[in-house]
C-alpha cells in the first residue's frame, strides 16, 4: 500500500469542496464581505494542493501555464471592459446602474459588481498559479543526499 494513499484520497475529497466554496465566497461576496480576491486564493489553493499531492506536472496538465497566462490578463479585460461598458452606454466609469434598465432595484449594481469580481477572481487565481509554477519549477540548492 502506498503511503500517500490516504492524501491522495482525501485531497480527491477536498479538492471539489475548495472549489465550491471558492465559488461560494464569490457569489456571496455581492452582499457581504468576501468577493474575487478571497475567491481566487481559495480556488488557486485547490490546484497548489493538487500539485503538491499529485506533483507540478499533473497540475500543470490540468491547468497548462498558457492558460494561466491568458487568464492574468483575461481577467483585467473583463474588468476594465465593465468600466468601458459603463463609458460606452454613456454614464460614469464603473457605474453600475447603467448596466440595467431596472434601476429601481438595483440590478445594474449586483450585474456590475459580479463581472467586475470575476475578472477579479481570474486575474488572481492565474497570478497565485503563475507564482507557484515559477517557483515550483526551480531546482533545489540543496544536493539530493542531504534531504
Amino acid at each position: 500500500m502506498s503511503p500517500h494513499l490516504v492524501l491522495r484520497v482525501v485531497s480527491k475529497l477536498l479538492i471539489p469542496i475548495i472549489v465550491v466554496f471558492g465559488f461560494y465566497v464569490h457569489f456571496h461576496g455581492d452582499y457581504s464581505p468576501g468577493g474575487g480576491f478571497q475567491a481566487g486564493v481559495i480556488i488557486a489553493s485547490a490546484v497548489i494542493l493538487y500539485a503538491l499531492i499529485f506533483g507540478v506536472e499533473a497540475a500543470r496538465n490540468a491547468v497548462p501555464p498558457l492558460v494561466v497566462r491568458i487568464g492574468a490578463a483575461l481577467g483585467v479585460l473583463i474588468y476594465g471592459g465593465v468600466g468601458v461598458a459603463t463609458l460606452i452606454m454613456g454614464e460614469n466609469y464603473l457605474d453600475y446602474d447603467v448596466l440595467h434598465p431596472d434601476q429601481a432595484h438595483h440590478t445594474g449594481q449586483h450585474i456590475g459588481i459580479l463581472l467586475v469580481e470575476l475578472g477579479v477572481l481570474t486575474t488572481v487565481f492565474s497570478v497565485m498559479l503563475a507564482i507557484f509554477y515559477a517557483f515550483a519549477g526551480r531546482a533545489p540548492d540543496i544536493p539530493e543526499e542531504e534531504w
